[in-house]
């Protein structure tokens, strides 16, 4: 039976994500697409279509079983579910994913330059360098599943010349990945004005995020 309590929660939490992007500047107008996976129903909820941020509420979202059959929702789901959707099959241990389109990350992804871990909390978020994928078709399982190998169980990717995608053991994680991607995007910019940026080594990297789990 659908636990719709936990649904509703999911919908909520998804739609704070959503008003603290808009905040942040991150996705304007219709840009990027935001999901979370129930893990009580396994049921994922996701944002609509091209809808408007400033106008979405929790009764446009949309509800789809891990297969991609709208549960529940009058609008049309993402045109990226397929990728959120494979995520969710791949990582078990993801509930969120991201999609956003920030400037400085974007820039580097126009560049083909991974975004190197010199800031030592994106690098703990993200897993390491977050890595560029090469500009082809978004919003297909195919995509998804060379999405998936590049990232090599990271929780970052660039979509080369159109947006980020972070995930998480929650939305929130998801959005804090999303932040923290950023505003590393935009040390690494200044830091290589100024000379060769230090970069943090996986080794160390490693035993950060290890110390941060066991928190």
């Amino acid at each position: 039976m659908t636990n719709v309590n936990s649904i509703n929660q999911c919908k909520e939490r998804v739609m704070n994500v959503v008003r603290k992007l808009m905040k942040a500047n991150i996705n304007p107008l219709t840009q990027g697409n935001i999901s979370c996976r129930d893990t009580e129903t396994g049921l994922v909820i996701i944002t609509p279509h091209d809808y408007p941020y400033e106008i979405m509420t929790v009764d446009d979202l949309v509800v789809l079983d891990i297969d991609g059959n709208v549960v529940e929702g009058k609008r049309v789901p993402s045109c990226e579910a397929p990728v959120h959707l494979s995520v969710y099959k791949k990582r078990p241990k993801v509930n969120g994913v991201v999609h956003t389109e920030p400037i400085y990350t974007n820039a580097f992804g126009i560049a083909g330059r991974p975004i190197e871990p010199c800031f030592v909390n994106m690098g703990i978020c993200a897993g390491g360098a977050v890595p560029i994928m090469p500009f082809e078709d978004s919003g297909s399982y195919e995509f998804a599943e060379k999405m998936l190998k590049l990232m090599e169980g990271r929780n970052a990717i660039v979509w080369a010349c159109h947006g980020l995608l972070t995930v998480g053991p929650t939305v929130e994680d998801a959005f804090k990945c999303t932040v923290m991607v950023e505003q590393g995007a935009q040390i690494n910019y200044v830091a290589l004005s100024l000379g060769t940026p230090y970069v943090i080594g996986q080794k160390k990297l490693d035993q950060l995020i290890s110390l941060k789990e066991g928190e």
